[in-house]
């Protein structure tokens, strides 16, 4: 019976007509079948000596709708035909999908053959949960991490942002979570990647073992911005579906700068006016509509919880300016934030996390009194380096002038060391508060 529900469910809804009555760039004037008709509906435009261009309606203007394609708009004509599906688009995601590569459309791109549909549909833009209907963070999730494991605990079902700059090694620290972080799957969606390194991140920096628990979703940055929106609504969409499996996901999502930037230009096309930094209303307003969606799972009829989703989306600052208008409403959205350094990276320290700058808002309350006397502890020596870090390289300092300063320069070299991780090395999280309460008692210094 369930199998027949769901054949009945993929049965194509009805289909409206119109016609193309201008093209104004990459916008696509419609006329016709508008009382059928909403923001979000699905067209397809037939294409002289060409496949069919599908497309979104993006707006409304007096009497025409205005569609966004997700190709190249060559080949459209005036008077050209348009099927209007009225419903938003959906996918049907299964546990089968783990260990494959799909494009925004949940089309697989891996050549290893059709992708297995599950049962149930699911819209690539779905609400977020309720809030009064949706369960608390878990117990804390060990990340493989010594940096993140120690300075930023996270929580399951909690959704932490990392920030920043280009090539300081945002892709490195994803690889190192979706291989170590214990979860049951990891969905990765790589919005507005170069192409290049595409390839690269899957098999050589994620590896076989960390795709074989892995849906990776990619859109590249020559593709349209309307699939690059929608790749991360699918991110989004796969990670719920598992979620409701009783999966506990992780979802690593990069970009969310680039997820802005399709708004922006969708936005913009559309008719929005710019605001900051030709940033449009609805980027602000798609934003936590997006994020939201990850997080602890609803709570069922029965009174159990949905498996959680734990997110961690990376913020691509724009000039290594951490105040930019993106970079600060996902911080204001999400549960903590790590901030990547692109000076940490320059003298070698990987992955270059800053960790006086990082926080994680489940902290302290998921750590024992143990544990919170270590961090407090290094914190308080990694921030006396750091205020007298100039003198101390200039040779102004003294040493005996300060006992917490001298203290700190005894234990920096070791308090760097385990900082720095490399990509294959794992670390658990009783294993990280162990080492660096040695590193404190003087053990490694």
């Amino acid at each position: 019976m369930r199998s027949l529900i769901a054949a009945v469910e993929r049965i194509e809804p009805l289909t409206v007509y119109g016609r193309v009555a201008a093209v104004n760039g990459l916008l696509i004037e419609a006329r016709g079948g508008l009382s059928h008709l909403a923001v979000g509906a699905r067209a397809e435009i037939v294409r002289r000596a060409a496949e069919p261009l599908a497309a979104e309606v993006v707006g409304f203007r007096d009497a025409r709708a205005l569609l966004m394609p997700f190709g190249p708009v060559e080949g459209v004509a005036p008077g050209a035909e348009i099927r209007i599906q009225p419903d938003g688009a959906s996918v049907r995601p299964s546990k089968a999908w783990l260990g494959r590569i799909i494009d925004a459309f949940g089309n697989p791109i891996d050549g290893k053959g059709p992708l297995p549909q599950g049962e149930a549909s699911y819209p690539l833009r779905a609400s977020p949960p309720a809030a009064h209907a949706r369960g608390r963070v878990g117990e804390r999730l060990d990340l493989g991490v010594r940096a993140m494991n120690v300075f930023t605990t996270t929580c399951r079902g909690q959704r932490l942002g990392i920030f920043a700059g280009s090539g300081v090694g945002k892709s490195v620290l994803l690889s190192m979570l979706a291989r170590q972080a214990d979860c049951d799957a990891v969905v990765v969606g790589l919005i507005g990647e170069r192409g290049r390194e595409v390839r690269e991140f899957i098999e050589e920096t994620l590896g076989e073992e960390g795709l074989k628990r892995a849906v990776v979703i990619v859109a590249t940055s020559d593709e349209p911005a309307l699939k690059r929106r929608q790749a991360a609504y699918m991110t989004l969409a796969v990670a719920e579906a598992l979620r409701d499996k009783d999966l506990e996901v992780l979802c690593l999502m990069d970009s969310v700068t680039r997820f802005a930037m399709a708004q922006r230009e969708i936005g913009l096309a559309a008719g929005e006016p710019p605001t900051t930094k030709g940033y449009t209303p609805t980027v602000f307003t798609e934003l936590p509509k997006l994020l939201e969606r990850a997080g602890p799972g609803p709570i069922r009829p029965d009174g159990t919880t949905a498996g959680p989703i734990t997110g961690l989306f990376t913020v691509l600052v724009d000039g290594d300016d951490h105040n930019e208008p993106i970079a600060d409403a996902v911080r204001g959205i999400l549960d903590g934030h790590i901030v990547m350094e692109r000076a940490i990276a320059e003298r070698g320290r990987f992955p270059a996390i800053n960790v006086l700058k990082s926080i994680s808002r489940t902290m302290p309350a998921c750590q024992n009194m143990d544990e919170r006397d270590v961090v407090k502890g290094a914190r308080q020596v990694m921030a006396a380096w750091a205020n007298m870090e100039e003198l101390i390289r200039i040779g102004a300092y003294r040493a005996g002038a300060d006992p917490v300063v001298d203290r700190a320069i005894a234990l920096n070299p070791a308090i760097e060391g385990f900082l720095s991780q490399d990509a294959h090395e794992a670390t658990s999280l009783e294993d990280s508060f162990a080492h660096l309460d040695q590193i404190l008692q003087g053990e490694f210094a």
